[in-house]
């Protein structure tokens, strides 16, 4: 998270969520400014970064990548 503050400010939105019942499940929540902070993230050193704080944990099989389109908000 201190890596996309201070590295991405394309990156309009970051956040994580764990799964209640099993704590090695979690969500993650992007909003990014345009095509570009999106592109920006995924960057080799951004995801080297992550890669490194959740690879000696991942017990599930691969990470896995979900776009999806906003459709409503409450603001």
């Amino acid at each position: 998270m201190k890596y996309v503050a201070a590295s991405e400010p394309g990156s309009l939105m970051y956040t994580a969520w764990q799964q209640a019942d099993d704590p090695t499940k979690f969500v993650h929540l992007f909003e990014f400014a345009d095509e570009a902070a999106r592109q920006a993230h995924g960057s080799p050193e951004a995801v080297r970064q992550f890669e490194a704080v959740y690879r000696p944990d991942l017990v599930a099989g691969p990470v896995v990548f979900t776009d999806y389109r906003q459709i409503a908000t409450n603001h």
